[in-house]
């Protein structure tokens, strides 16, 4: 199985030791965008400050992040397991995870990034802010940018495996399954199922949306849970207890009743 998984705005402090390597990193066939990514990113953040503050969407508090963008080929690295620190990824719990689940974990997770494509969480990089959304200047929209780049390197990664895809929107953007495996990729919705005058409401969540999405990854990687199918997918997460619903081919709704 692979799962797909969006970044994180929040992210932890330098780590320690060597800068990112660009041509240790997983997927090497997008080691030629990435080169212009980055140097695009930091030219920018370098030369100009306020424009790049606009460019990436930052407030004033957020100016400290413009100065860290412009240092990124020295900044020290720590593996993107370890670096993203947000909603998603704190319910998903990568460090408290067992030796097997950890295993599993490598194997099959990908996190994409505006800045580098795609990630396995082993792959070190800096701490950064640069959202998929963003506009450079030389290069467009960079969720347009990397859908060329991605579409070997992800068919390649996907090739015979169910795709279990968390993305959120902007994610997703980057590179869409085609053909076989888009026929093998399953997408999930979080509902909140409420009563209300007797009548059950349901409701799209956001915020509860990506902690679900963290604790549904984290027990199926825990059971060791892989599987082969859509239909197995759905199985497996009900055997965990979930409450999964099939609105569509490729489409699986996970309804919750407590956030």
């Amino acid at each position: 199985m692979l799962v797909l998984l969006p970044p994180s705005e929040g992210k932890a402090g330098d780590g320690a030791g060597a800068p990112v390597d660009l041509g240790g990193l997983s997927f090497p066939a997008l080691g030629a965008a990435r080169e212009a990514v980055l140097d695009e990113l930091t030219a920018l953040c370098a030369a100009d400050e306020e424009k790049a503050r606009e460019v990436l969407g930052l407030s004033e508090g957020l100016r400290g992040e413009v100065a860290k963008n412009a240092r990124l080929r020295s900044a020290p690295a720590r593996p993107a397991g370890a670096l993203y620190t947000g909603v998603l990824y704190d319910a998903l719990g990568l460090a408290s995870l067992d030796a097997a689940a950890r295993r599993r974990a490598r194997a099959s997770v990908v996190v994409f990034s505006g800045l580098w494509g795609a990630l396995r969480i082993t792959d070190r990089v800096p701490s950064y802010r640069c959202a998929a959304g963003v506009r450079l200047p030389g290069l467009g929209v960079l969720s347009a940018y990397w859908r060329a780049p991605m579409d070997e390197a992800m068919a390649e990664a996907a090739d015979g495996q169910v795709v279990l895809d968390l993305r959120s929107s902007a994610y997703a953007a980057m590179w869409r399954p085609a053909g076989e495996v888009a026929r093998r990729t399953v997408t999930v919705r979080v509902l909140q199922s409420r009563v209300v005058d007797g009548v059950e409401k349901r409701s799209v969540v956001s915020h509860f949306n990506k902690a679900t999405k963290g604790r549904l990854l984290r027990d199926l990687l825990t059971a060791g849970a892989l599987p082969r199918s859509a239909a197995a997918l759905t199985g497996a997460l009900r055997d965990l207890g979930y409450m999964v619903e099939a609105p569509g081919p490729g489409k699986l709704d996970v309804v919750v009743t407590e956030l």
